[in-house]
């Protein structure tokens, strides 16, 4: 369904339309019926939030290697920093959504983003690949505030399609972090060794708070927040699992999540030490690839605004089937070489962020009165899928065949999801999720 709101004149900001499938409950309640276009310093600043997770990852990234040799360990253990983070931000989502229903936006990203930088700095100084991981898992709990609060502030003001295009808009900022970030990991890392990454992840997260503190508005007035507290919080993650489309369409997005980071955690051994690539040529591909998600991001922001959410997913995710298919043909028969392989896990990038932004926006939609809960739940979601899936490229053998494994069995996952769980592929059926 299609509502138009109005926006006062004296905001000074054009009003647009909230479309969104219905759900349990109002689609659209009385904090989104003002909605606004977000300026570019707006779109910056949540951004920003979004990424201080895939800054984390990505900025350490090319050191995964540096760090098994140093703390003489397995290529495995190593990974695992990685999957400790997805799985703390996971948890931490799960807690501070909740958190941010009760005491509004601001408090728990502020003081998320502070612990963050304390963790960042304690792992720094790690002298083993133990405290390593159960550092990373205590960053990815802190730093998650971030990311939560940001989803939560878009469905405080944004709703259905458009929503959903904010959340496309937000990956050209995001975007930048595959873009750059391993490149400047890998000079940082260079010249000062892996342990340097971490200082500047601190430094990093120092910037966002000045940002955080300064432009970021309270948009969860006390009137609006929920109160109560632990029984209260369990209740609303009560609702929002009995919701059987919400649970699929929360799936949706860590089953993408889990295409993109079997190649995120496995590349740099495949890549790198499969082909020989240098740390230099990895880190150039990396942006290549960097660049196909972003321009995938934008295309879904232009085309959300004539189609549907639910049927762009619809779409996207049988195709990215097919894709990850001829990967892994090609990863087992060595046909093309390297060229070939690239090429089409370009493509697949490509399409991986069509699903999430969609996706999440039409599970938002849906429990707007409790829109930080269900922000954790979908974070928690992709991060945890993402966190439990991704590790297992390196446990099949760490190589081409192992990452496009895995990449075909999430998306025969999030194909089945879509199929069995929600109404998308039945007459009349793609606004009832």
């Amino acid at each position: 369904m299609s509502l138009r709101t109005t926006a006062s004149a004296a905001t000074g900001h054009e009003p647009v339309a909230a479309v969104g499938p219905p759900g349990p409950g109002p689609a659209v309640d009385s904090a989104a019926t003002a909605q606004f276009r977000p300026n570019a310093k707006y779109v910056l600043m949540l951004g920003l939030m979004c990424a201080l997770p895939a800054v984390s990852t990505d900025m350490y990234l090319p050191s995964l290697p540096d760090v098994a040799r140093d703390l003489g360990t397995s290529a495995t253990a190593a990974q695992l920093t990685m999957t400790a983070m997805l799985i703390g931000g996971a948890v931490g989502q799960l807690v501070i959504g909740p958190l941010s229903d009760r005491f509004g936006r601001r408090k728990p990203v502020l003081i998320g983003v502070v612990l963050h930088v304390i963790t960042s700095l304690l792992c720094a100084i790690a002298p083993a690949i133990v405290p390593l991981i159960a550092l990373r898992t205590v960053q990815g709990f802190f730093n998650a505030s971030a990311t939560v609060v940001a989803m939560a502030i878009i469905r405080d003001r944004f709703v259905g399609a458009d929503a959903s295009r904010l959340m496309s808009r937000l990956m050209l900022v995001i975007g930048v972090a595959p873009l750059f970030a391993p490149s400047l990991g890998g000079v940082i890392a260079g010249q000062w060794g892996w342990r340097s990454v971490f200082v500047a992840l601190a430094g990093f997260g120092v910037v966002l708070w000045v940002v955080v503190w300064r432009r970021l508005p309270e948009t969860l007035p006390p009137e609006r927040r929920r109160q109560g507290g632990l029984r209260t919080a369990v209740s609303g993650y009560r609702s929002l699992l009995r919701d059987r489309h919400f649970v699929a369409l929360a799936i949706l997005p860590g089953l993408g999540m889990a295409v993109l980071m079997s190649y995120v955690v496995a590349s740099p051994f495949v890549l790198r030490e499969g082909y020989g690539l240098s740390a230099t040529e990895f880190s150039l591909l990396f942006a290549v690839n960097g660049i196909g998600l972003v321009l995938g991001a934008q295309v879904n922001a232009s085309l959300v605004r004539r189609v549907a959410p639910i049927r762009i997913v619809r779409v996207v995710l049988p195709v990215s089937l097919g894709l990850t298919g001829v990967l892994l043909a090609l990863a087992l028969t060595g046909w093309g070489g390297l060229i070939a392989l690239l090429v089409v896990l370009w493509l697949i990038l490509a399409l991986v962020n069509f699903v999430p932004p969609n996706a999440s926006a039409l599970a938002l939609t849906r429990h707007g009165e409790i829109a930080g809960t269900a922000a954790a739940v979908i974070g928690s979601m992709q991060a945890g899928v993402a966190g439990l899936v991704s590790p297992l490229s390196g446990l099949l053998g760490g190589d081409a065949v192992a990452m496009a494994a895995v990449m075909v069995g999430a998306s025969v996952a999030g194909l089945l999801v879509l199929a069995l769980a929600t109404p998308a592929y039945r007459r009349d059926g793609a606004w009832a999720v």
